[in-house]
């Protein structure tokens, strides 16, 4: 861009555009962190209709910024787009979690990850050069955000407010009757009112929890822990980074226009997200994740060893091109959708917002360490960088397995007194708290239509 007919050092370009990528993971973090503020005060579908403005801010002033000749509207633009993707990590993933039945719940909850990569493969078609990824329309391109916020705003307030939130924050019992109703499509929700009235005794007995309180008590601790953990699981499983290779990888294998093979795998990571939302309720969220786990870090291994050899041998491109598709169709079976919803199920309806917060904090902070410490990482480590994501995945496959429990067919108050009841057995013994959770398994059947 230029300003007063003054053009810009080649190390203030590469500045501001580090800047301006960095700015949407910090404000993400910030984001993310502020959730509890909105779904404690305003509800969790009234908080997803007031952060569209943000949405609405951030395209324009995105799609306005060449007109502007304003670097400044595209780097503020990012940061605000960036609060409204951080908040809305946390807001999608709780409301659903509280209006899906709960034989239905994973599989409901990855709809948000499915949400997700259909709108990065649909960024994906509409970045290439000849539809609006030229030098012309690229602001278009940005400003389109408001799109999808605009929708929503018309569409949300046909959807109701979470039951959950309306009887045991709110005690507005009939109206979480008539809510439940209307979303099951049956008049006999008795069992599932009752399971929120017990749990609003619980919460009317608690103090507000606080982030410092997560890690305070024990009962807490080894969620949020969990929490923590699956989401580092998802950002250091090196996903950005093979994003970050396949452009190359594909134009050395002889692909003529590498960027449709990028799209290609855009699509992989459609697909596979459908496949998990079929699986979730069948095999488990403990079991996929650990099956996605595995197949990345062999993927990664693969990986490896191709790209240290494609010069020496000219199938090896091949061989990574094929290491690649498959290391994202795992990603999405058990990595990519399974820690936005898990955080919601391990928490009951007090110290919900204050752990999806922590979590989607997480997460956006090691984004961001991931693009900011990535690029000198591959500079300086070549293909051997793929060694590092493959210890990280080993060591969250090692963590999963032994300390992840299963919460499929569980109810939120079931999760929760299993917690409990772990953390007092560990108080008599004197033990650390966070212990083996895999005794938390789900009833032998259960029935799940999807």
């Amino acid at each position: 861009m230029e300003k007063a007919n003054a053009l810009p050092s080649e190390v203030l370009l590469t500045s501001l555009w580090s800047l301006s990528v960095a700015i949407f993971s910090v404000g993400g973090m910030i984001g993310s962190f502020s959730v509890g503020l909105f779904v404690n005060r305003f509800g969790r579908r009234n908080s997803m209709l007031i952060v569209n403005l943000l949405a609405v801010a951030g395209g324009c002033l995105m799609g306005l910024c060449k007109i502007a000749e304003s670097v400044e509207m595209l780097i503020l633009g990012r940061l605000v787009i960036g609060l409204f993707c951080g908040l809305c990590t946390g807001f999608v993933p709780m409301y659903i979690g509280e209006i899906s039945p709960t034989a239905l719940r994973g599989a409901f909850g990855t709809l948000n990850q499915l949400g997700i990569v259909i709108g990065i493969l649909v960024a994906q078609i509409f970045g290439l050069e000849f539809i609006l990824g030229s030098e012309e329309l690229w602001p278009v391109l940005l400003g389109f955000t408001i799109l999808p916020a605009i929708l929503q705003s018309a569409t949300l307030p046909c959807c109701p407010e979470s039951p959950r939130f309306l009887l045991i924050n709110r005690k507005e019992e009939e109206n979480a009757k008539w809510i439940l109703q209307r979303l099951w499509g049956t008049q006999d929700v008795f069992q599932d009112i009752q399971e929120m009235k017990d749990e609003s005794v619980r919460m009317s007995q608690e103090k507000q929890v606080t982030v410092l309180e997560l890690f305070r008590v024990s009962s807490y601790r080894q969620p949020i822990i969990i929490s923590i953990v699956l989401q580092l699981s998802q950002q250091l499983s090196g996903i950005n980074a093979v994003f970050y290779y396949s452009t190359g990888i594909f134009k050395d294998a002889g692909v003529e226009e590498p960027i449709y093979a990028t799209i290609g795998a855009g699509v992989v990571n459609t697909v596979f997200t459908v496949v998990s939302l079929f699986l979730v309720e069948r095999a488990g969220r403990r079991t996929l994740h650990m099956i996605g786990l595995g197949g990345m870090a062999v993927c990664s291994m693969l990986m490896t060893v191709s790209l240290l050899l494609k010069d020496t041998y000219n199938g090896m491109s091949f061989v990574c091109i094929g290491a690649i598709l498959v290391f994202v169709a795992f990603f999405e079976i058990g990595p990519g959708p399974i820690p936005w919803f898990i955080v919601a199920e391990l928490f009951s309806q007090g110290p919900r917002p204050a752990a999806m917060a922590v979590a989607g904090c997480s997460n956006w902070t090691s984004n961001f360490l991931v693009g900011l410490l990535f690029p000198s990482a591959a500079h300086y480590l070549g293909a051997y960088v793929f060694i590092i994501f493959t210890g990280f995945l080993i060591t969250f496959l090692i963590f999963t397995f032994f300390k992840v429990p299963e919460t499929r067919g569980r109810t939120f108050e079931d999760i929760t007194r299993a917690f409990e009841g772990q953390a007092q057995g560990a108080n008599r013994s004197g033990k650390d708290a966070v212990m083996e959770m895999n005794s938390i398994q789900p009833p032998k059947e259960t029935t799940t239509n999807v």
